[in-house]
């Protein structure tokens, strides 16, 4: 259950001792259950997901980290959103270049293990296909080559037909 799911679905009992319940007595048992929900402190939403290293540090579990490149950041984000994790980045800029750091619950760890799989997976998949710039050179030279032939072809036809 989500925590968004959790704050709608709460539930208020009233109780109100009376002889004879009119709607101004609701009303004003209604204002001052309300009064009384202000003024106490509101619960602790935590946040899932992305988040900043203290909020994930609320959620009151230890903490375990790894790093990663700065190329990966985009590619990880996607997969840990799949696989609902908790996680923090943090750069450390004392490095060049600045390496970064992924924080999550050590409790993820079992939710964690396909998750990276499928992250390893889509990283070296990358990398072994060509770039977009190997490709346009590739198609180049088969239409320079495409083309010469067209040529070459076109001289023949009309020297056969003289």
């Amino acid at each position: 259950m989500c925590v968004q799911e959790e704050i709608t679905q709460g539930v208020v009992s009233l109780s109100v001792e009376t002889g004879k319940m009119t709607a101004d007595l609701l009303q004003k048992a209604v204002k001052k259950v309300l009064e009384e929900m202000q003024k106490k402190p509101s619960q602790r939403i935590l946040h899932q997901g992305k988040q900043t290293l203290h909020q994930l540090k609320q959620h009151g579990a230890s903490l375990t980290n790894i790093e990663i490149t700065e190329q990966n950041i985009k590619a990880f984000s996607a997969v840990a959103k799949k696989y609902d994790i908790d996680y923090a980045l943090k750069k450390d800029p004392s490095t060049d270049p600045p390496h970064y750091y992924v924080f999550f619950k050590a409790k993820d760890k079992d939710q964690l293990q396909p998750a990276f799989k499928e992250f390893t997976a889509m990283t070296l998949n990358r990398e072994k296909r060509p770039t977009i710039r190997e490709k346009l050179a590739q198609t180049q030279e088969q239409s320079k080559t495409k083309h010469r032939e067209r040529e070459k072809v076109k001289t023949r036809d009309r020297e056969v037909a003289r």
